[in-house]
C-alpha cells in the first residue's frame, strides 16, 4: 500500500488513536479494561510533560494504525524504548502496514541512541508472535508481568 503515510502523531490524531486502542482491546477481549479518557490521553501525549510518543499510519486521510512507545530504563541495559501498542485496524491487516510502523519505531529507537526495544505480546496471539519473530527477538519465559492499579 504505497498510499500509506507513516508519520509522528499529532494532537489531532488522539481520538482516532484511542479508537484503535479500543479496537485492539476488543480483539484481546479486554475492552472493559480501557479506562483512559480522551482528555487524559491527550494530556499524557501532548501536555506539559508528555510520557508517550507515537507513529501513525494514515491512508486517505484516516488513521489506520499506530505504534505507541515510551521511555523505559534498565539498570542493566540503560535507555530502552518500550513499545506499548502496535495496532492496525482489522480490515487492513496483512498489508505490511504494521511492518512499516514497527520499522519506523525501530529506526526512531536506533537514531535516538536507545540500547534496544522491549515489548509484550499475549501468549495466545499467534499472528503477533509470528510477526515479531521476523525480527529475531529474545522471548523471555522467566519473568511474570505484575501490575498494581492505583485507580479503578
Amino acid at each position: 500500500m504505497s498510499e500509506v503515510t507513516i508519520r509522528k502523531a499529532v494532537l489531532e490524531d488522539c481520538a482516532s488513536m484511542l479508537d484503535l486502542i479500543k479496537e485492539l482491546a476488543e480483539y484481546e477481549k479486554a475492552l472493559h479494561e480501557v479506562t483512559v479518557t480522551l482528555d487524559e490521553f491527550i494530556q499524557d501525549g501532548f501536555g506539559n510533560s508528555p510520557v508517550w510518543g507515537a507513529f501513525v499510519a494514515e491512508f486517505e486521510g484516516e488513521i489506520i494504525g499506530i505504534s505507541l512507545y515510551y521511555d523505559r530504563y534498565s539498570t542493566w541495559k540503560g535507555r530502552r524504548l518500550y513499545l506499548e501498542d502496535l495496532v492496525v485496524t482489522e480490515r487492513l491487516r496483512g498489508k505490511q502496514i504494521g511492518k512499516m510502523l514497527f520499522d519506523a519505531t525501530l529506526e526512531y529507537g536506533k537514531s535516538n541512541n536507545y540500547s534496544g526495544m522491549v515489548l509484550q505480546v499475549l501468549n495466545w496471539n499467534e499472528p503477533a508472535i509470528n510477526f515479531y519473530k521476523k525480527y529475531s527477538p529474545k522471548f523471555d519465559n522467566e519473568w511474570s508481568n505484575v501490575s498494581i492499579e492505583f485507580k479503578e
